[in-house]
């Protein structure tokens, strides 16, 4: 599914100029949030196997990977090349952030998942920014497929949701007295 464009499709939209080095930058900017959003996605899942959240957790872990997959199709389908300092920087960060103990040293802190779970939804949201970006960007650039975009849309709407439900449930845990 990370194809952007389907082979044989005729596309008579003219196409305007697309300035590709603006355009260039913010992909590769993307690029290293999303790398650094599938680190935290996949850690995230993998603290909370075993219990509830586990299963819809890993699920969005795998299509945050699929997401950005599917961000690098785009890329080269628009002639951009990733920028590896800025992919290694997005990964530098996130490590960094894993540092922050959240008042506990050796065991996890529950407010640790609420402030991942934070960081991952507000993730999302740049993601989905970005998918609405380039469906603007669709309408004169024929090398983009608006239907693929307005799925991928649909999708980070979903997961922004679903994270935002865990998010205020595991709040919820975390900060109410039992």
């Amino acid at each position: 599914m990370s194809d952007v464009r389907s082979a044989g499709t005729a596309d008579t939209r003219p196409a305007e100029r697309t300035r590709s080095d603006l355009l260039g930058i913010y992909l590769n900017d993307h690029l290293a949030g999303s790398t650094a959003g599938v680190r935290r996605a996949g850690h995230l899942a993998h603290t909370q196997r075993g219990n509830a959240n586990g299963a819809v957790l890993r699920s969005i872990a795998d299509e945050i990977a699929d997401d950005r997959e599917t961000l690098l199709a785009i890329m080269r389908r628009l002639g951009v090349p990733a920028r590896r300092y800025k992919v290694l920087a997005g990964g530098a960060l996130e490590l960094a952030g894993r540092l922050k103990s959240n008042g506990r040293i050796v065991r996890r802190s529950p407010l640790t998942t609420v402030l991942e779970l934070e960081l991952l939804r507000l993730g999302v949201e740049g993601k989905a920014a970005a998918w609405r970006t380039l469906r603007g960007v669709a309408e004169s650039d024929h090398r983009l497929d608006p239907e693929r975009l307005d799925q991928l849309i649909e999708r980070a709407e979903q997961q922004i949701r679903t994270l935002e439900d865990l998010r205020m449930r595991q709040a919820q845990r975390t900060f109410l007295a039992p």
